[in-house]
């Protein structure tokens, strides 16, 4: 794997979680982790540089794993998309709604499918963070059809 340039125009990219809790079998023992892993791979490979997958040892919202994070293409980010994040990314279906609107262009480019949104997480909290509002705070609070359940801590 090469380093991305940082003026390079960069492609949608699956920020898969495999830290303490994202991708352990002792978690969830139902779950192929290394299959999810490979396949994402093999559909990053398949896409011409379209897409393209990255690992990290923890994401946070470990209460919802497997998290993959789905970040917009260099030109979407520049239209004001941001990444998507997904919890419970457990079995095949999920997998398979990832890579497919990954494939599609992702964040900013295609529409979210309604399935997927299901998946859709608010992002752990900054560092420092004393509250739950603001754009993706929430600590990490599960996000349903609704809208945002729970909430971070306040007031501190």
């Amino acid at each position: 794997m090469r380093p991305l340039d940082a003026r390079a125009e960069r492609p949608c990219t699956l920020v898969v979680c495999r830290g303490c809790c994202c991708g352990d079998p002792r978690k969830n023992p139902g779950t192929d982790h290394a299959g999810q892993l490979a396949r994402l791979r093999e559909a990053a490979a398949a896409s011409g540089g379209r897409l393209a997958v990255r690992t990290s040892d923890c994401l946070g919202p470990c209460a919802q794993a497997n998290v993959i994070v789905v970040q917009p293409t260099t030109e979407a980010r520049r239209r004001g998309a941001r990444a998507a994040w997904f919890g419970w990314a457990l079995d095949d279906t999920a997998t398979d709604e990832v890579i497919a609107w990954a494939e599609a262009g992702g964040p900013g480019i295609a529409p979210l499918p309604a399935t997927l949104d299901l998946h859709r997480i608010d992002p752990p909290a900054p560092a420092g963070s004393a509250g739950a509002g603001g754009d993706g705070g929430g600590g990490g609070k599960a996000k349903g059809r609704t809208g945002r359940r729970g909430g971070g801590r306040r007031g501190r």
